[in-house]
């Protein structure tokens, strides 16, 4: 590839959606966006970059950005966040809003949908006093064609089986023609929208959990800082932020201080608390 298409490419991902392509990614580039360009009729890179110069496409725009988003995801992915949310973070909740019986949880980019849906399963089979609560999860990502499958709720078997319990598939999924498709009693609640974690927060209002996991190590530190500060902005004051288990505050940001007693690494702000999952 030539290092002035890959320079320019880099450059165009890092504006649009924050993604640092780094070093030596040619191999990448090549593999996602050959085909796109080929299935818009073009002979190749050069000339997807010479329509995206021009500047008067956005849906091509957000095809270049949507190929090359990582959607990699699992049932019940790493189990310690999912733990913490059973010993510490939903009880915390549940006797905290025992008042207003409404919890708001924000799945920041939530690929293909495994994540809500595990928190779902999570908050059924661990909390039944909370099925007359008021849960509210919105599910964003910003892959229009993730944000589709995770509202459809199919899965292939290959994709259940990635650390989907027997007896949660039996429990909360029904087969059908395509795999196994979710139970509408597990989507009660929940909202998708497509959307760019550069974009302002604000119109979201204010979550009681935020899941931020595994796509921070796609950004530069600056963004991964500004990204962390703004949401701690969008946290109630007693809220909570889980980070994947490769993702760390440190060097980042120094709005968060390590909650002790936790060993899953949480951390507390003036705005909330955030939990990075080790």
């Amino acid at each position: 590839m030539d290092p002035v298409h890959y320079d320019y490419l880099a450059s165009f991902l890092l504006g649009a959606s924050g993604l640092s392509l780094g070093n030596n990614k040619e191999y990448l580039l090549e593999s996602r966006l050959i085909p796109l360009a080929q299935s818009m009729g073009w002979n190749g890179i050069p000339e997807l970059i010479t329509q995206l110069r021009l500047g008067r496409d956005k849906n091509l725009e957000d095809a270049v950005v949507e190929a090359m988003t990582t959607n990699e995801t699992s049932f019940f992915r790493d189990k310690k966040p999912f733990e913490v949310m059973t010993s510490h973070i939903f009880p915390e909740l549940v006797k905290s809003r025992a008042t207003r019986r409404t919890i708001r949880i924000w799945c920041a980019a939530g690929a293909t949908g495994q994540e809500p849906y595990s928190i779902a399963m999570t908050i059924l089979e661990n909390f039944p006093e909370l099925r007359n609560w008021h849960i509210e999860m919105l599910i964003t990502d910003i892959s229009q064609q993730a944000l589709g499958r995770s509202k459809e709720g199919v899965y292939s078997q290959f994709e259940i089986q990635r650390g989907l319990p027997v007896k949660l598939l039996m429990k909360h999924f029904e087969q059908n023609d395509k795999g196994w498709k979710v139970k509408e009693d597990l989507k009660k609640g929940m909202r998708w929208e497509r959307f760019n974690l550069l974009d302002s927060y604000n119109r979201f209002g204010v979550f009681d959990l935020i899941m931020c996991r595994n796509v921070l190590i796609y950004f530069e530190n600056k963004t991964k800082g500004d990204i962390l500060d703004r949401m701690s902005k969008q946290l109630a004051s007693d809220g909570y932020l889980m980070l994947g288990s490769a993702e760390t505050i440190l060097g980042i940001t120094e709005s968060y201080q390590k909650i002790p007693g936790l060993e899953s690494g949480v951390y507390e702000t003036i705005q909330g608390k955030v939990g990075a999952t080790r």
